[in-house]
């Protein structure tokens, strides 16, 4: 790690002065209050000490600093946080890297993007979540270049980097990723990712293999996007995703059916509302009142009565909804 010096301007304020002097006390624990009782000062003049306290002999107090910077930002702070990320404590390395997710900054994306390409697959990974929601167009080909770590934390945190950029250019490799890469999560992220991607007749086939995956999260996340995207021709996919073996999978596909306008999935709506999830009966409820047929009717008056109020009141919606449409 970098060391961080202070200077000799911030003893003139009697209160740094006092806390200064903490921060060298024989006793880490007196030396961790100081960095506590520094993150509760105004303004910023006590950050050098902050970013000292990044190299104490003492993880604890590396810690609690790392985790007090999360409330400022500047080029010195992004390099000593993405320096802490390689610190040999695990927990000064979490919570650097949760700081650095909390950035706000554009240009602070200019600290972290070296570190997407070294240092070992937490630090990539904490640089690519750092650069994430600043949507910044440098971060582009790193985060591509990303998809191909070695590493499915690293390509996960790419895939979540490209979603926020929603470029184009990006939805091959994402198309990619979401059917053939090697760890659920990923192929779950890189179909989520993919909700930005309308307009783009490909991504259908991607996202129906997706509703077909081994595991029920990937299934669930593609019936979700595909709801996102109202892609009409996944109506019959969606329709048979009503009878998946995890709940979870049956309710993103009501919702998404809602979402369609799917008048053929009537008849699997209609037996959702019976199902013993109550999250399920509701969403099936909500799908039917964006339908808007009156062929629902009967079914849903006969879920009037359910023994779940929520259930009961978007019954009640769905009826108000297609006598309207009526």
């Amino acid at each position: 790690m970098q060391g961080h010096t202070v200077t000799t301007e911030l003893y003139d304020d009697p209160d740094l002065a006092e806390l200064a002097e903490r921060l060298h006390d024989d006793d880490a624990t007196v030396r961790r209050i100081a960095v506590l009782d520094l993150a509760d000062l105004d303004g910023d003049a006590h950050v050098p000490l902050l970013l000292a306290a990044l190299d104490d002999a003492a993880a604890t107090v590396r810690t609690q600093a790392a985790q007090a910077l999360e409330a400022f930002e500047s080029p010195a702070i992004v390099r000593g946080l993405a320096h802490a990320l390689s610190d040999e404590d695990a927990g000064v390395r979490t919570a650097a890297a949760q700081s650095l997710s909390e950035l706000k900054l554009p240009e602070s994306a200019q600290e972290l993007l070296p570190f997407i390409a070294g240092g070992d697959a937490f630090v990539r990974a904490a640089a690519l979540r750092g650069v994430r929601e600043l949507r910044v167009p440098s971060s582009f080909a790193p985060a591509l270049a990303a998809l191909d770590d070695a590493d499915a934390l690293v390509r996960r945190e790419a895939v979540a980097v490209l979603g926020y950029l929603k470029r184009l250019d990006a939805v091959d490799a994402l198309k990619r990723l979401a059917v053939h890469d090697p760890e659920p999560d990923v192929r779950r992220a890189a179909a989520g990712a993919l909700g930005f991607a309308d307009g783009v007749p490909s991504v259908l086939a991607a996202l129906l293999a997706a509703l077909s995956d081994a595991a029920w999260q990937v299934r669930e996340e593609a019936a979700t996007t595909l709801g996102k995207l109202r892609l009409a021709d996944a109506a019959p996919a969606l329709i048979a995703a009503l009878d998946d073996a995890y709940w979870q999978v049956r309710l993103r596909a009501a919702r998404s059916l809602g979402r369609l306008r799917s008048r053929d999935a009537l008849p699997g709506l209609t037996a959702a509302l019976t199902h013993a999830i109550s999250n399920l009966r509701k969403e099936a409820a909500l799908a039917l009142g964006e339908i808007g047929a009156a062929a629902a009717l009967p079914a849903l008056r006969a879920a009037e009565s359910d023994a779940d109020p929520e259930v009961r009141k978007s019954v009640r919606l769905a009826i108000q909804q297609i006598g309207a449409a009526a």
